[in-house]
């Protein structure tokens, strides 16, 4: 680790926030308003993970969302109910969707005490930057940049150096922190970023992962 890094970057999903209490749980819920009874919020987890996995060039648009979306609720709601996409669609957009890790708003705060510069790269799309308004979380970084406006998802370099573009800094003096190995970590290594994976409860790896984000303040 160099021992100069000016800012940390950090994935937003898995890292930062998680939807609550699941994927399916809001899916159910949001489909029953539309005549879906009885969806399992468990199946559904499952079936969105399942189509996650294997996606293939996600462009994080309406059009992609709705056939994963559409891939969730196989076999449950085929078709879907005209409008059910677009509430559940929207549905993502408000903070009670979603959870903040405890780990999150202390490291953030520590890093802060410490004049260690922040900002957010996500493979997201429009509505990243108001989700994180209301969660409280905009304000602590000082840009926030989604793959949806730079045309490019991690791992691409482009979505990288564009945040370091924004920052004005060099990328050795940048760590990220993501829970992606290829999306993150790689990503951040081929443009010459240090980089840590995230891990929260498991057994850390020397130079690789950290088990929480409390662990930052003793990496810069």
């Amino acid at each position: 680790m160099p021992a100069a890094i000016q800012a940390v970057t950090f994935d937003v999903g898995g890292t930062l926030i998680e939807p609550w209490p699941s994927v399916g749980h809001i899916y159910a819920e949001v489909a029953e308003r539309f005549g879906v009874r009885g969806a399992s919020p468990e199946r559904l987890t499952g079936q969105f993970l399942a189509a996650w996995t294997v996606r293939c060039d996600f462009d994080y648009s309406r059009s992609a969302w709705l056939a994963l979306v559409e891939h969730s609720f196989a076999g449950i709601a085929e078709p879907l109910p005209t409008g059910c996409f677009e509430a559940i669609y929207d549905r993502f957009a408000e903070p009670d969707a979603w959870r903040m890790f405890p780990d999150v708003l202390p490291a953030l705060d520590g890093l802060a005490r410490r004049g260690v510069r922040r900002a957010a790269i996500s493979n997201w799309d429009e509505r990243l930057e108001p989700l994180l308004d209301r969660l409280g979380l905009r304000r602590h970084f000082e840009c926030v940049v989604a793959s949806w406006s730079v045309r490019c998802p991690k791992p691409h370099p482009g979505i990288f150096q564009h945040a370091l573009k924004q920052l004005n800094l060099p990328a050795e003096a940048v760590l990220h922190i993501g829970d992606s190995r290829r999306e993150d970590f790689e990503g951040a290594r081929a443009v010459g970023c240090s980089a840590r994976l995230l891990r929260r409860g498991e057994m850390t790896k020397a130079g690789e992962q950290i088990g929480s984000l409390s662990e930052l303040l003793a990496l810069v």
